[in-house]
């Protein structure tokens, strides 16, 4: 009986040591998801305070261009090829310009605006509109990835079927995440 009390020591003894281990090893994580999650929150805000400048600055020089009497120029783009790599689509929100959005979304957002009847339009339909070519896949996919992402963003309304039209509606912001 005594060996066997002795066993079930041993393993008490040894499962004791794992739980330390354990409890030190979700110490040192919760401090560096802490740490992490401080990083993000800096970073969410460093990018919202870019927008607004952003949004601000292209607002006081398309104002000061007009006051001028210079003429704004229309975006103009050869197909799906002058999209700005890793250009961030802000949340849309009331009193936001469209000019704070790379030229291939703005085309995107005049596509579906001044489309015929202003009718929900798929991904291929839009792509044609502007200029793309729809017999390469990857182009038409280019132009459905940045309308949804405009739509995900409020800018664009996307509906159950996949097709995509003009109207906005708010975004809730994230909550301790970034929405880049």
């Amino acid at each position: 009986m005594a060996s066997m009390l002795g066993l079930l020591e041993e393993r008490e003894a040894s499962a004791r040591e794992r739980v330390e281990v354990l409890r030190e090893e979700a110490a040192r994580a919760a401090a560096a998801l802490e740490a992490g999650e401080i990083e993000l929150d800096r970073r969410v805000i460093a990018r919202e305070e870019l927008v607004e400048a952003l949004a601000a600055s292209a607002g006081e020089s398309t104002a000061a261009m007009e006051a001028r009497g210079d003429l704004v120029p229309a975006p103009v783009l050869e197909g799906a090829s002058a999209s700005v790599p890793g250009a961030i689509v802000p949340p849309w929100r009331e009193g936001l310009s469209v000019s704070v959005l790379s030229l291939d979304s703005q085309r995107i957002l005049n596509v579906l605006q001044d489309g015929p009847g202003r009718e929900p339009m798929r991904a291929k339909d839009i792509a044609a509109a502007l200029g793309v070519e729809v017999t390469v896949a990857a182009k038409v996919e280019g132009v459905r990835s940045k309308a949804k992402r405009l739509a995900e963003r409020g800018w664009l309304l996307q509906e159950a079927s996949g097709a995509f039209s003009a109207g906005r509606r708010l975004v809730a912001g994230p909550v301790g995440g970034s929405s880049a």
